[in-house]
């Protein structure tokens, strides 16, 4: 393990490096010969014949000595070219970045600007431009083969015992196939049991998917603290979490730098992130809640999609006239 970046700048720098008795691969799947779709490949014995076991992997390219990590640039945005090849989308000047974004932190406490900037995209007229839209259109994207690659831990058919497996055992209702393809990837989005979070805005992104039927998925949480914060600090936990297997992140930051950090985090995760988007909306009123009005939250939500944020936890109350609407719920 080492923690390096681009030896001409100074900050940030992450940790990097192979986990222990364990080796970066890549699958390619036949519907998409152009993917590498990422596995971790653990050594079990060195010359004493057993196979090396595939498993699923979040790390993104931390993990492959073949890579040099530069945070000051950002991961390669490869997935950027899946979203263009299918049309509907145009690059646009944005939302110009506001003091209050950052918490209108003064100059000595700003937090190190991400200078590789990316305009943002957006889908044109009634073009498709969400999975779950391509879904419900009959539509395989990249997205959908590359996610079932990794359902099936890049297995090209299903194990000698899958079927045996699915059926000793108390399935609680849902409907795992002894192997993923990526029209039941389709299918399942269509049926809204399951989504790929993938803002087109994120093209660093590794896809993947959340459903009852896939794969167990674990959220992490980071975020600045009071005590002790800064970019570096906040990239290298987005880091060390996908390296112990977190598939998601949620940036849960609070104060200064929001923005800023945001930024430095998105343009170096390979997972989707997430945000609590009133968090932010309160620090641009001052922690006032009689002055966070709609206006103040949407135009947060559109500062967040346009940087990339995958998915937002949103917190709302039910007013008391309504609670009996949600009684049969």
């Amino acid at each position: 393990m080492n923690i390096r970046s681009n030896p001409d700048t100074t900050l940030p720098a992450v940790t990097t490096g192979p986990l222990a008795s364990s080796r970066k691969i890549f699958a390619t799947p036949d519907a998409a010969p152009d993917l590498r779709v990422p596995l971790r490949e653990i050594i079990l014995s060195e010359g004493a014949g057993e196979p090396n076991l595939p498993v699923y992997d979040t790390s993104g390219p931390y993990t492959d000595p073949s890579v040099t990590i530069d945070v000051n640039a950002g991961l390669p945005r490869n997935r950027m070219a899946w979203v263009k090849e299918r049309g509907g989308v145009e690059e646009y000047a944005g939302r110009e970045i506001k003091p209050e974004d950052n918490g209108n932190v003064g100059a000595s406490h700003a937090a190190k600007a991400f200078t590789a900037h990316h305009r943002p995209i957006r889908g044109t007229g009634d073009h498709k431009i969400t999975q779950l839209e391509f879904a419900r259109a009959g539509i395989i994207t990249k997205e959908m083969i590359y996610v079932a690659e990794r359902e099936n831990l890049g297995r090209k058919q299903q194990l000698e015992r899958a079927e045996a497996a699915l059926a000793d055992g108390e399935s609680f209702g849902a409907a795992v196939p002894a192997f993923i393809t990526p029209e039941f990837v389709r299918s399942e989005i269509a049926r809204g049991r399951a989504i790929i979070p993938s803002n087109i805005n994120h093209a660093e992104l590794e896809p993947m998917i959340i459903g009852r039927n896939f794969l167990t998925k674990i959220n992490a949480n980071i975020g600045n603290s009071a005590v002790t914060s800064s970019v570096e600090e906040e990239v290298d936990k987005m880091v060390w979490a996908i390296r112990w297997g977190a598939d998601t992140v949620m940036d849960l930051s609070t104060g200064r730098n929001i923005h800023t950090t945001r930024e430095w985090i998105l343009r170096n995760s390979p997972v989707p992130i997430g945000t609590v988007p009133i968090y932010q909306a309160l620090e641009k009123v001052k922690g006032d809640p009689v002055k966070l009005d709609w206006e103040v939250y949407k135009d947060t939500l559109i500062e967040q999609c346009e940087q990339g944020v995958d998915y937002f936890t949103i917190h709302a109350g039910v007013r008391l006239p309504y609670i009996h609407l949600t009684a049969n719920r």
